[in-house]
């Protein structure tokens, strides 16, 4: 399995992470949102919505979930 973060922001004690896990034997990847509370430099909360990546033909948009290009390109 592979993970490829491609964003963090972070106020307060409030974290975002945008990344995509790829390798995991589903057939799509997976484009990762996970949002975590820290507290007293631990971690305290963590939530996380999950869902599979597009082809371009999926696509309505024409733009790929992650990045600047759809994984088979």
């Amino acid at each position: 399995m592979k993970y490829e973060n491609h964003l963090i922001m972070a106020e307060g004690d409030m974290l975002m992470l945008h990344g995509r896990f790829s390798g995991h034997g589903a057939p799509a990847n997976w484009i990762v949102l996970d949002i975590v509370r820290l507290q007293d430099g631990r971690l305290a909360e963590h939530w996380d919505v999950i869902d599979d990546g597009v082809t371009r033909a999926a696509s309505v948009s024409g733009l790929p979930m992650f990045g600047d290009c759809f994984p088979d390109e």
